[in-house]
């Protein structure tokens, strides 16, 4: 098994065709990106112990007024069986998943530029699924400790090495098209919640009966799905020969183009660079900018339009909160436009960095950062004149540029520091994810309780927190056009690359068994069927999410 997960063993024969590749790492982003939708489960989790009544039983935090409470209601339900769990404690998963996912990422790309991206993907999907299972366990024994070990710990090691996993060699099958093939694969992480959270809702009422919640036998089901698709797309990793290139393209030429660079900067010396530092500002800016708000989507909506959202304009939040059924209603059209953005930023992630293939990454990057604060003010202005259109319009482009965010910046890597070692470094840079996932937040949450607690009406609280998130955008538009060039010594020597290039078992074309192959075998529509099959497997379930998502958005029309 180790020798055939070796990278040796993963270099690609004549034959082989490269668009083989993308559906396998959509396969892997599809399952690791459930981490987006566990939200799904807070609930349901919530209500897990009932009494001999029926009814739930009171949380481990019950009567929890201060931070300081909530905190100790959280340590009593890291192992108490004999209190329900709030979503303050279930939230901790989230939390960990991210943090642990820039860490293990930034901790182990080194080992997976030597190992290759198919033992990679093997462990991160022995990880991930190991850890649905000890999460599973944990909910049957009403273990919290146990799911944030299992799915949040060991799993959110797991969603590092997955997403990593086939970033350079994506990059290094598509020279041309470096974007549209990052995009592609993390276009997948972005919708493995489309896919995931519905199916997780039908498995759990499946699996419900009057005295069960139906989670932990969803996560075991859960677990086996990802497994197989995982294993495919692990194992069907390739990476091309050294010195491999599509057939009739050419590198553009570094005078015509300073900022695409045809040399290599080695691991050790990439945090270095300011260039590095720069597009970890460039990174966390844009996402902190989008997680917080995005992550609070359904209430801003709720609070900014209240009965506007079901033609009674008249009727505020406040009142809607007084009416369980005023308050189902606009809570579904709050999902609506949870699935709404959720789609943009799943297609921004491909359209974006594909389009930052003609547009240059940095043209690219000023894009998300001038249109993201323009659509901020948007977003005021809107919530002042009480337009709903604008509104929905202005979030989801914000949304878009969100996931392109994501998906622009292994291709802006590679063309700041090379391929050599651009898995590594954009594990590295993925630190500013984990940074985000923190910043914005709490931005968000803080600005917003302080309004609140001030008696600011719903309509109104929003309003400046989007200005503070457009100067956020302002930051990383500064920090985007002091990107230069990285310095010529930081480059490696021809020498220096053949030694690595050992050390990490490859390949050059001239001494691969595709030698005598030209570059067309890797191109053209070799196994037809077989592209087209492993291409079906990945796109079917993305057709069932985006139907399910457009289903519950179309609340926002109707």
């Amino acid at each position: 098994m180790a020798s055939f997960l070796s990278k040796e063993n993963t270099i690609a024969n004549a034959g082989f065709n490269r668009w083989l590749v993308p559906p396998a790492a959509l396969a892997v982003h599809l399952s690791i990106g459930m981490a987006y939708g566990f939200s799904v489960f807070w609930k349901p989790l919530g209500n897990a112990l009932t009494g001999a009544d029926g009814k739930a039983l009171a949380t481990c935090a019950a009567g929890a007024s201060n931070l300081s409470e909530k905190l100790a209601g959280t340590a009593k339900a890291l192992f108490a069986t004999d209190c329900n769990w709030t979503q303050f404690d279930l939230g901790w998963m989230f939390t960990l998943f991210f943090v642990l996912l820039g860490c293990s990422a930034a901790v182990w790309g080194g080992w997976l530029e030597r190992e290759g991206p198919r033992k990679a993907g093997f462990v991160s999907m022995l990880l991930w699924c190991g850890g649905l299972l000890i999460s599973a366990y944990g909910v049957y024994a009403h273990q919290l400790w146990l799911m944030w070990l299992g799915s949040g710990v060991i799993g959110g090691i797991g969603l590092g090495l997955g997403y990593i996993s086939p970033v350079s060699t994506l990059i290094k099958w598509f020279p041309d098209r470096r974007g549209m093939a990052t995009g592609m694969a993390i276009m997948g992480f972005g919708g493995g919640a489309m896919i995931g959270s519905p199916l997780a809702t039908k498995l759990m009422g499946y699996f419900a009966t009057p005295t069960q919640v139906g989670v932990w036998q969803t996560f075991v089901v859960l677990a086996a799905i990802y497994f197989v698709f995982m294993l495919w797309g692990s194992l069907s990793y390739r990476v091309p020969p050294t010195g491999w290139k599509p057939e009739n393209w050419t590198q553009p030429a570094t005078q015509n183009n300073a900022m695409i660079s045809s040399k290599h900067v080695h691991l050790k010396n990439a945090h270095k660079t300011p260039q590095f530092w720069l597009l970890w500002l460039v990174l966390c800016m844009n996402v902190s900018a989008g997680i917080g708000i995005i992550g609070a989507a359904a209430p801003m909506l709720q609070e900014t339009f209240g009965g506007a959202l079901i033609g009674q304009a008249d009727v505020g939040f406040a009142a809607i909160k007084q009416d369980e059924a005023l308050t189902k209603t606009v809570a579904a059209v709050g999902a609506g436009f949870v699935g709404l953005i959720s789609l943009f930023n799943i297609f921004g992630r491909f359209a974006w960095a594909t389009s930052s293939d003609k547009l240059g990454r940095k043209r690219t990057y000023y894009i998300f950062f001038i249109l993201g604060a323009i659509m901020y003010c948007a977003a005021t202005y809107a919530a002042g004149l009480k337009s709903l259109a604008l509104f929905v319009g202005a979030f989801c482009v914000i949304a878009s540029m969100y996931g392109g965010g994501f998906a622009t910046i292994p291709a802006y890597l590679a063309d700041m520091f090379g391929t050599q070692f651009v898995g590594a470094i954009h594990g590295r840079l993925l630190t500013a994810w984990s940074t985000a996932g923190i910043v914005g937040p709490v931005v968000v949450n803080y600005l917003h309780d302080t309004r609140f607690e001030a008696k600011v009406p719903y309509d109104q609280i929003y309003a400046p927190i989007f200005l503070v998130l457009a100067g956020l955008l302002v930051v990383g538009f500064v920090a985007n056009l002091l990107v230069k060039p990285v310095a010529e010594k930081f480059y490696m020597t021809d020498a220096e690359l053949a030694a690595e290039r050992q050390l990490a078992h490859e390949k050059t074309a001239a001494n691969n068994s595709a030698s005598s192959a030209t570059s067309s075998d890797f191109t053209t529509a070799t196994k037809p069927v077989l592209v087209v099959l492993a291409w079906a497997l990945v796109l079917i379930p993305i057709s069932y999410g985006i139907w399910s998502t457009v289903q519950k958005a179309w609340g926002l029309f109707v």
